[in-house]
């Protein structure tokens, strides 16, 4: 609701919106009249470190997270609301502010799909203080990433976030990060640091390990979002994401 302007009292108006100041003033009492602002702005936060271009199906994890967000961009532009970008590694790499209309959508999109990072590492902080900086009004928000190995802070971060803004978080995943293959001694290198580890796929100590450890984190990035009253759908590089997003859409609107 924005304030639009001060009129003088009429019978049955609410008499909290009395504007008290004024009503002194002018020796008779007046009222605040508040327009409802129908039309919403969207952000889209999208991760581009280096661990989104891992992929072991058809699809990376940053080609994913580029076909969801179009998805949410064309849906926005439909229902007339303006559309702007983040993207971000450990610093803020580009940013898009919110526009209208199908040409400016279409440019959302190649940014997203084309643009090329300088940086390999994340800080979602970096990314969510600029946006609380640029975004002064109350915005929806998606944050789009695979929140690999983050430190419990990021939670109080996002939940900061959440008070200021509508925040909800796209979390992505790839089958192989979840289980490992049986396919013998395989090499894995750490897309975001460079660090080398060398794994026998063929023990299967180790896969049970790397699966435990895996449904661990999954399980601790749940229960942390649940603790802030977050919102939040998984979504994995194998599966399809529109049931959840439908899920999430139809939960918010029944709490709503």
């Amino acid at each position: 609701m924005d304030f639009e302007e001060v009129r003088e009292y009429a019978i049955g108006d609410d008499v909290r919106t009395i504007d008290w100041n004024v009503s002194a003033k002018m020796d008779r009492p007046f009222v605040k009249v508040f327009r409802e602002e129908r039309e919403m702005t969207l952000m889209l936060l999208i991760d581009l470190s280096a661990s989104g271009v891992f992929g072991s199906v058809e699809q990376s994890k940053r080609e994913r997270a580029a076909e969801i967000a179009s998805v949410l961009a064309f849906s926005a532009t439909q229902n007339n609301d303006k559309v702007g970008v983040l993207l971000y590694t450990d610093e803020v790499e580009h940013y898009i502010p919110p526009k209208k209309g199908r040409r400016h959508i279409l440019r959302v999109i190649r940014d997203i799909l084309f643009f090329k990072p300088k940086g390999r590492r994340t800080s979602h902080q970096a990314a969510l203080d600029y946006l609380n900086r640029v975004q002064r009004r109350k915005t929806v928000v998606f944050m789009i990433s695979d929140f690999l190995d983050e430190p419990t802070e990021l939670f109080d971060t996002l939940a900061l976030t959440n008070q200021r803004h509508d925040l909800i978080s796209i979390a992505l995943s790839d089958p192989r990060e979840i289980e490992l293959p049986k396919v013998g001694l395989i090499t894995l290198e750490d897309a975001e640091t460079g660090e080398m580890v060398e794994i026998d796929t063929g023990n299967k100590n180790t896969r049970h390990r790397y699966a435990t450890r895996a449904r661990q984190r999954q399980q601790e990035f749940d229960s942390h979002m649940r603790k802030k009253g977050l919102d939040w759908i998984q979504a994995s590089t194998d599966q399809p994401y529109l049931p959840a997003l439908r899920k999430l859409f139809a939960r918010r609107a029944s709490r709503h």
